[in-house]
């Protein structure tokens, strides 16, 4: 998304989703100061502004039905907007500081290294937190079975020369995710922890 577009997404944002809840009367939470309430509206406009016009209306609905505070009078926090936004319509992967950063650090360059990062880019996708040790172990070990369809096939092709229509499908599918996972991990700047 360029910055003509997260701008566009931004504005459309504040007209389907903030500005609406706002006419219902939902105020700040009480625990906000005035900046600080406008800070949180401006990151929720920043973080939502890839969703459509349908999107932002279908939220607004169901965060108007959930309002917050005892009086049930008071604006939903971002993180209760943001994790409802995700339910309904996860981001894209591209534009996940998170799975940039997981790609982009030795665990998930070396999960492209060993062929699972297809499994790690969906765990990401789906948990949207740090991998653990043990996650990471479990994500490697679900992808065996994949990995052993890519070392047969590759294996098969070189035999006899080529594998079924659907097959060199799925291989080339794999090989596409994989260097999706390579081009989020080379977004990384340089001087960042690893």
């Amino acid at each position: 998304m360029d910055a003509r577009d997260q701008k566009a997404g931004e504005d459309r944002v504040r007209r389907l989703l903030v500005k609406p809840l706002l006419v219902r009367g939902l105020v700040k939470p009480g625990h906000m100061k005035v900046p600080e309430f406008e800070e949180m509206l401006d990151g929720l406009c920043a973080k939502l502004a890839y969703m459509s016009d349908l999107d932002l209306a279908a939220l607004e609905e169901e965060m108007a039905a959930r309002p917050g505070g005892k009086d049930k009078d008071r604006f939903p926090i971002a993180n209760e907007i943001l994790a409802k936004a995700s339910d309904m319509c996860a981001p894209p992967v591209g534009d996940s500081p998170l799975i940039r950063k997981v790609m982009g650090h030795a665990v998930g360059q070396r999960a492209i290294a060993e062929g699972w990062a297809p499994e790690l880019l969906d765990w990401l996708r789906d948990n949207r937190r740090w991998p653990g040790d043990f996650v990471l172990s479990q994500i490697k070990q679900n992808s065996g079975s994949a990995l052993r369809r890519i070392e047969d096939l590759t294996a098969r092709k070189q035999r006899e020369g080529e594998v079924t229509p659907a097959e060199d499908q799925w291989l080339k599918h794999r090989q596409d995710i994989t260097d999706r996972c390579r081009r989020l991990g080379a977004v990384v700047g340089a001087g960042t922890c690893n």
